[in-house]
């Protein structure tokens, strides 16, 4: 029997039209290049107004009564967010050390800041920069006037960002201590080792307003007067989506935006020696950052010292876990039967909170290329969001029995391992991977580690230790 051929961009005579018009309407040159992700996810709202192909909704997109709703539904669901908090620690580092401290003795007078986070997608970032805000401020915050503002094309994105709960996928790099101390935790969800969802504390969840901009319109004049005079804006992983001609007058338009001593931040892929034409790079311990050329010259903190001491030396030899869970590691598939291996997109599907069809292809991935430990890590991460605590320790075992040095492995397998109740495992696991990372050169970012830093990654699985040896005394 013939098989019908696949639904694809290459069997739709009208993509080619209706991708031109989405990037046009967008600016999401991001796309360009993937045309299978952009066909999934137009698929979608095919199915959902009824219709059967590309040509047919690129008419209903011009409707006089169906268009501009359709177009924000359309957006929402091609804007790949990321939701998870404290992305990129370099860059937190940075906010933590230098940029927030040295605007916070700048503004002492007035007492006031303005931050805007542009392209916030679900509201991790703001509520990040809240966070950390209300931790450098103490008790001084409520002498202050704070306003944090975040900005999506999104309308979706923005609801979810407003509620402020999330699941444990956005909070997968926190120890359960922060975790606890940021949010409220909700009731779990039906089913075997599900973790409930994680609400933000209202000190954190009011300091941050949100609203619906395009950041195009920095560029033909449509964004509004008062998104001015910022002392610190955050653009980050939003520049990927652009072509290089818009990137460039995006980033001529937020600094503009910016107070004359003002700072911007990017994603650490984005920096482009074309910003020095409107803009001074100004290079900080892992990451760069940007201000106008106004701006006073920044004098650098010194190294912070440790306060902590790590369980183990760096020199120390790798402490085995026991496995009691067998690893089997499947047989590859024929390659006619290939997956798409591309775990970026993996990663976005679950960022943009569609955890299933992310597990759902990463499993088929691994079918594929069943060596990788990295899928294997990942298959552990959405399992566990899933609520699937023993697939997911599985995976993460089956990551390490093929990379014995994946230092997030450990630290996710001892994240795990809390959460079931089995401290010495966790305890042995998060020392595996304290000593990993202390082990890492100075400059060098964790394997997976969403920017974490060897140090920062130590840091917090020795806070996670500490919490299990205060837990065992209390």
């Amino acid at each position: 029997m013939t098989r019908p051929l696949r639904r694809g961009p290459e069997t739709d005579p009208g993509f080619a039209d209706l991708k031109a018009r989405v990037i046009a309407r967008t600016g999401h040159h991001y796309y360009s290049d993937k045309d299978d992700l952009l066909f999934d996810r137009l698929h979608k709202r095919f199915k959902a107004c009824g219709l059967p192909d590309c040509t047919a909704y690129l008419a209903h997109l011009g409707g006089a009564a169906t268009g501009a709703a359709e177009w924000a539904a359309l957006e929402a669901e091609i804007t790949i967010g990321e939701t998870f908090f404290f992305r990129y620690a370099e860059q937190f580092a940075a906010l933590r050390t230098t940029i927030l401290p040295g605007l916070i003795a700048a503004r002492a007078a007035k007492r006031t800041l303005t931050i805007w986070s542009a392209g916030c997608s679900t509201g991790a970032e703001p509520y990040s920069i809240a966070i950390l805000l209300h931790e450098l401020l103490g008790s001084a915050l409520p002498e202050w006037r704070i306003a944090i503002t975040g900005t999506d094309i999104s309308v979706e994105a923005l609801a979810t960002a407003r509620v402020g709960t999330y699941g444990r996928w956005a909070l997968r790099t926190m120890p359960t201590e922060e975790r606890l101390r940021y949010f409220h935790v909700g009731a779990a969800l039906p089913g075997p080792g599900r973790e409930g969802t994680y609400t933000l504390r209202p000190e954190f969840h009011r300091m941050v307003r949100f609203e619906q901009q395009n950041l195009m319109g920095l560029i033909d004049g449509t964004a509004p007067p008062q998104l001015a005079g910022f002392d610190l804006i955050l653009c980050r992983n939003v520049l990927i989506y652009f072509q290089a001609e818009a990137v460039l007058g995006i980033v001529q338009g937020l600094g503009r935006r910016l107070k004359p001593d003002g700072w911007l931040l990017i994603g650490h892929a984005e920096p482009n020696p074309d910003f020095a034409r409107s803009l001074d790079p100004v290079n900080l311990p892992g990451t760069v950052a940007y201000r106008p050329r106004s701006a006073p010259e920044v004098v650098l903190p010194p190294a912070p010292v440790p306060v902590w001491a790590p369980a183990l030396p760096p020199a120390a030899p790798p402490i085995p876990e026991p496995a009691p869970i067998a690893v089997h590691l499947p047989d590859p598939l024929p390659v006619a039967q290939a997956p798409d291996l591309d775990l970026a997109q993996i990663r976005a599907l679950a960022d943009a909170g569609e955890t299933g069809e992310a597990w759902r292809r990463v499993r088929a991935a691994i079918g594929l290329a069943p060596m990788e430990a990295a899928l294997h890590y990942y298959d552990g991460l959405l399992a566990h969001s899933l609520g699937r605590a023993a697939e997911a320790e599985r995976s993460l075992r089956g990551a390490l029995y093929l990379d014995r040095d994946f230092v997030m492995a450990h630290y996710q397998l001892g994240l795990l391992l809390i959460a079931l109740g089995r401290p010495a495992e966790a305890g042995r696991a998060l020392d595996n991977a304290t000593r990993l990372g202390l082990a890492l050169a100075p400059d060098a970012i964790v394997p997976e580690g969403d920017g974490l830093g060897g140090r920062e990654l130590a840091e917090s699985a020795a806070l996670a230790r500490a919490g299990l040896r205060e837990g065992a005394t209390g």
